[in-house]
């Protein structure tokens, strides 16, 4: 005998919050709570992950959306990175060896900018002194003595070579061409003519005379070339030993400023020998390489700069692409091509979280074409490298910059939900050698008398960092049981803050259209209601479509193989539950039970699972020693969607034992629950959503007349149900019904003794389950003879 299962009370369908334990006035008069010493677990995992330095123990924050991670994880970061040092500033400068590899150098925190003004000061006066040099007195007088010595060596020798031909009566002639030689007689030169009246030995004379004089004027014209570089090198000598005199002065200085930095000093020396290399630039007037070019070389890139950072950065990137997280390499265009330099280089947010934390979102990484990988490689090698997608993955082979990498030393905080993590954890083999600390925050909180208060200021920090009017006990109650109903446990409360943040915002704006001081239980009934109505259009057109007869669901009266099954619609953020009609039908057949849904392909692998299970208790319950002769069939009624889940088994077994032994079952009741091989009943999801749904179909149908629902009995302290439910609880035209097994169920649907099995496996006579197995016997006798024109109703097969 099963006891008829009673209804609940309406104080077991609902969690008030107790109002007189809210001890303030307002909101405004709670201190403050960090939001996450409600999540102590994820806290503690924190602390440790930012704490321990070893390479590898990156964190992973796991959390549903709405968790309120970054907001969270941020606020703690920030108040870890404030007592943090200071991380050092980052600046790139020229290579004068490899142009192409540009120099980076590390400096303390406020370096960076005082060396970039300094050398940006030293070129703005070299601008002025290079030139004002080449063109004062003295240089210009030094050069003049030069170019004067010069010339008198030069023509030291041809002056010997003249007067050695005038000795011997010979001109030496200087013409467009060149230099020549011609005979002379008292003091004029001699006419051809005259030179070839002369006896053939006095011409012969002449000529010998005048071949040795070439000879010593083609050595003294050799001499020349020698006598030009050697001009050219004084003059060499000459400009870099004034150019030094001028650079040393303000590079001196730099030097001494910055003699603590060994990266300055050398890049300071390698500025000097580059200038003075390239002293005769200052002089061209048109130089193959422009002075702006040499000066552009002695600039320096800050890549970081710290000076106004007061401890560690915390760094968030919200779109992590390649370029966005290793920085990149800009060009500019000249006359057609495509130039950069190392000034163009520009950094990554992993250059401006070195030395501290840089936040991320994992999907938006996952995402980025190559973030992933880039991610991970830097990481690894513990640098960050600057350069192209293509150079990475080697798709392009122009020229370009590889700037030395800078050293990494960073916290990675991803944040994500948990598929996401597990996904990672089971796939990528380098996830768990980066990552390996999960700080996983708390989903609900438990809602207790000793967090009542805790959970009070929570809202006070929301309701202030929202800008909100302050909320009175009232409305903080209200919100706690608002909490309790998203969580779906009376004993639990919903830690989304987005959630509960919103909330508050839209019962802001209501209690300001009633020109209230303050938000109070009205102005939040009022913006859940507002929030249901804006998005229940489709739920509106679901309930009509059952009120007119266009989907078929009983709300009175019994019917057999026939019963109200439950469930729930996800459509966006928002739930509704919606009954369904779910029917069987049974006749004799080799114990299958067809799922009419999996043979559509419309079921999905836990709905039949499901229905496995219901058949195998169905086999165990009747048949336990012989074969079960049954051929049934089960079906969701004007379902055109897939169906997913098992919380409609215990409707679905009561739907065909009423089918087998045609016992009416009544038509005011709904099931919703889950069941197993031994005929328990589950827990399901949903239940407020799918007792409103219920609810709500009934009411349509005209006044409630005790129409309720059964569910498990180990979801009622899942319910939260909206007052008007409660109502109709408290009055008894709706009632609910916790039941722990499918007999429970039974009971309650057929009105009717289900009966219990003796010893031999008998049920008592006039039971529910005598109904179903003298109707499987029969139809276990009609699959043995083989008839099929055999009658299971003959009076002989009454058990």
């Amino acid at each position: 005998m099963v006891e008829t299962v009673q209804p609940l009370e309406v104080a077991r369908v609902y969690q008030h919050c107790a109002v007189d334990r809210l001890d303030f006035e307002t909101t405004d008069d709670l201190e403050p709570l960090d939001l996450l010493s409600a999540h102590q677990r994820a806290a503690d995992s924190l602390r440790f992950g930012t704490g321990i330095r070893s390479p590898g123990y990156n964190l992973f924050v796991l959390g549903e959306g709405g968790a309120g991670k970054h907001q969270m994880v941020s606020r703690f970061l920030q108040g870890r990175a404030e007592y943090a040092r200071t991380p050092s500033d980052w600046v790139y400068v020229y290579n004068f060896d490899e142009p192409a590899r540009p120099r980076c150098l590390e400096l303390p925190a406020g370096v960076g900018r005082r060396f970039r003004e300094d050398m940006n000061g030293l070129i703005e006066d070299l601008r002025t002194a290079i030139p004002a040099l080449f063109e004062s007195e003295e240089y210009q007088g030094r050069l003049q003595e030069l170019e004067q010595t010069a010339r008198q060596e030069q023509q030291a020798g041809i002056e010997e070579v003249r007067k050695a031909a005038e000795r011997q009566d010979i001109v030496l002639l200087t013409t467009p061409s060149g230099f020549s030689f011609a005979p002379s007689k008292d003091g004029e030169i001699m006419e051809p003519e005259t030179f070839n009246q002369l006896p053939e030995e006095e011409r012969r004379r002449i000529e010998q005379v005048v071949e040795k004089l070439q000879e010593q004027l083609q050595q003294a014209l050799q001499k020349m070339p020698r006598l030009m570089k050697s001009f050219r090198q004084q003059v060499t000598a000459l400009n870099e030993e004034m150019l030094v005199a001028a650079i040393d002065g303000p590079l001196g200085e730099l030097t001494r400023a910055h003699e603590q930095h060994s990266g300055i000093r050398g890049h300071l020396e390698a500025v000097r020998k580059h200038i003075v290399e390239h002293v005769n630039v200052f002089q061209e007037e048109q130089p193959e390489i422009p002075p702006e070019v040499i000066f552009r070389r002695c600039q320096v890139n800050l890549l970081v700069d710290n000076s106004a950072a007061e401890g560690a950065p915390v760094i968030y990137q919200d779109l992590p692409t390649h370029q966005h997280l290793v920085g990149r390499i800009e060009h500019h265009v000249r006359d057609g091509a495509l130039l950069t330099d190392f000034s163009l280089i520009r950094p990554g947010a992993l250059h401006r979280a070195n030395g501290g934390y840089l936040l991320l979102d994992a999907r938006s990484v996952l995402m980025q074409p190559g973030a992933w990988d880039t991610l991970k490689r830097n990481l690894r090698a513990g640098e960050i490298r600057t350069e192209s997608l293509e150079q990475a993955y080697g798709l392009i082979s122009t020229v370009s910059l590889e700037p030395e990498p800078v050293s990494l030393d960073v916290k990675i905080v991803l944040m994500g939900d948990r598929m996401l993590y597990y996904l990672l954890s089971a796939h990528d083999p380098d996830f768990a050698d980066l990552f390996k600390v999960q700080v996983d925050l708390e989903d609900s909180l438990q809602r207790s008398e000793d967090n009542l208060l805790l959970f009070a200021r929570m809202i006070a920090t929301l309701a202030k960092e929202a800008g909100t009017r302050p909320l009175d006990p009232q409305g903080v109650a209200t919100v706690i049981e608002q909490a309790s109903r998203q969580a779906q446990d009376q004993e639990r409360l919903d830690a989304s803050t987005r959630q509960l943040g919103d909330l508050l915002r839209e019962a802001e704006y209501w209690a300001a259209t009633d020109n209230a001081s303050i938000i109070s239980r009205c102005h939040l009934e009022r913006a859940v209601r507002e929030q249901t109505y804006r998005a229940e259009r489709y739920r509106e057109q679901s309930l009509e479509q059952i009120r007119r007869g266009t989907v078929m669901i009983a709300t009175t009266g019994t019917a057999v193989a026939r019963i109200n099954g439950l469930s729930v619609l996800q459509l966006g953020h928002f739930a509704f539950g919606r009954p369904t009609r779910i029917s069987a039908t049974a006749r004799p057949g080799r114990g299958q039970v067809v799922d009419i849904e999996r043979e559509a392909k419309m079921g999905g692998p836990i709905h039949s699972k499901a229905v496995m299970i219901l058949t195998r208790f169905l086999a165990s319950h009747y048949a336990p020693d012989s074969e079960l002769s049954l051929s049934a069939s089960l079906a969701f009624e004007q379902s055109y969607g897939g169906i997913e889940g098992d919380s409609a088994s215990v409707a679905e077994v009561c739907a065909l034992i009423s089918a087998i032994g045609r016992v009416p079952l009544r038509q005011d009741l709904a099931v919703t629950g889950s069941i197993n091989q031994h005929g328990e009943v589950q827990a399901v999801g949903g239940v407020n959503e799918k007792i409103e749904g219920f609810f709500r179909v009934c009411r349509a149908a005209g006044p409630l007349s005790g129409q309720g629902v059964l569910l498990p009995a180990s979801n009622v302290e899942h319910l939260m149900l909206p007052s008007w439910i409660r109502q109709a609880v408290e009055d008894g035209s709706f009632q609910v019904y916790p039941v722990a097994t499918v007999d429970e169920a039974l009971a309650l649907l057929t009105g009717r003794e289900v009966g219990k099995a003796d010893h031999d496996g008998r049920f008592p006579e006039d039971s529910v389950h005598a109904q179903v197995a003298g109707r499987l016997k029969r139809f276990r006798r009609v699959v043995r003879a083989g008839r099929r024109d055999a009658s299971p109703e003959s009076d002989d097969d009454q058990p």
